[in-house]
């Protein structure tokens, strides 16, 4: 997906906010101004990342926020599944519960409220006008034999093993692989994550191989690239998914919360939306 101007004036400020050092703003806004048509924010991202290594050394830990949420969302997790296995579309539940994880970032929020996460589960339903594409993702699974989720966050990947317990009952000859991230970024999943959920007792696990917090498929592991380009369905977590994954010819499913104004413009939702998109 291309950076607009908007992008990129978030994208300064935000690191404005969180370093005062003019030379390191200097860094940023020549990476900005120099960027080619193809990055992406979690491109992004990545470099300045590089950038505030070589400066400042270590980039900021999210070790125990991630721990927290990964804990948050354990013990949520009985009590989730009875509301799943209640419902009418178990399935369709676990998507909508999955997606409300996808709150937990710290990249696009200033400010993650565990009360406000807690609140967003209320909601258990799809939209209306999202029918459609559900009903597109369920013929694809069913005539589908490999399926990889892109994972996004911590926390959320614990909802994520709900919704692929769902998946393995709904379509059990379909193949499950969960991509998560390949070194640490932000609050995203990780194979550390991934292990200490025991996601690995419900999907196959693959990591990326760049710690860039989307799915950049030039900077992928060969085995990465492997399991993206094999799976006959691919249902991408999250904005920066979104952002390093939108048209690049794929037959897509998208899942996210509009957790920034130029994603609450671009779908014409109010923020923490969920939304199910499908491209092809």
């Amino acid at each position: 997906m291309r950076i607009g101007e908007g992008c990129v004036k978030c994208m300064y400020d935000k690191q404005r906010e969180k370093v005062s050092d003019e030379r390191y703003l200097a860094r940023i806004r020549e990476i900005l101004d120099g960027r080619d048509e193809e990055d992406s924010s979690p491109t992004l991202l990545w470099k300045f990342a590089g950038v505030y290594r070589e400066m400042f050394g270590k980039t900021v830990s999210y070790a125990e926020t991630k721990r927290r949420f990964n804990d948050l969302a354990l013990g949520m997790e009985k009590s989730l599944r009875s509301r799943i296995e209640a419902s009418a579309d178990p399935l369709m539940t676990a998507l909508a519960f999955a997606r409300t994880g996808n709150y937990i970032d710290f990249g696009a929020l200033r400010d993650v409220d565990e009360e406000t996460f807690l609140g967003l589960f209320t909601d258990s339903c799809l939209r209306p006008e999202e029918m459609p594409v559900y009903e597109s993702f369920l013929g694809a699974c069913a005539e589908g034999k490999a399926f990889l989720l892109a994972a996004d966050n911590c926390g959320e990947i614990v909802l994520d093993r709900l919704f692929l317990e769902q998946m393995h009952l709904r379509f059990p000859a379909l193949k499950l692989t969960v991509l998560v991230r390949g070194g640490e970024v932000l609050n995203d999943a990780t194979m550390d994550d991934a292990a200490y959920i025991g996601l690995e007792k419900t999907a196959r696990v693959v990591e990326s191989g760049v710690p860039v917090a989307g799915t950049v498929y030039a900077m992928m592991t060969e085995e990465a690239k492997e399991a993206l380009d094999e799976a006959d369905v691919i249902l991408a977590k999250g904005q920066g998914n979104y952002e390093s994954l939108s048209g690049t010819g794929r037959h897509l499913f998208f899942s996210f919360l509009c957790k920034c104004e130029y994603f609450t413009k671009r779908f014409g939702v109010p923020p923490l939306t969920g939304m199910l998109v499908e491209e092809r």
